[in-house]
């Protein structure tokens, strides 16, 4: 599985508590959206992460 920006946009949009952890990131941070985007990525989707099975469902459209 690889990171895909779009992709973790669509998942970061489907779910408040991606959305959140975002604004977290950037906020607290000062990380750029990019970058936020892609930590997001790397804690909650890879390796087994909570949101990993909707992320590989967004993927397969």
């Amino acid at each position: 599985m690889k990171y895909n920006k779009t992709i973790m946009l669509k998942l970061i949009n489907e779910h408040r508590a991606l959305h959140d952890e975002l604004k977290k990131l950037k906020s607290e941070l000062g990380l750029e959206k990019n970058f936020a985007v892609k930590a997001l990525y790397h804690s909650y989707v890879a390796e087994d992460g909570p949101y990993m099975k909707e992320y590989q469902d967004l993927e397969r459209l």
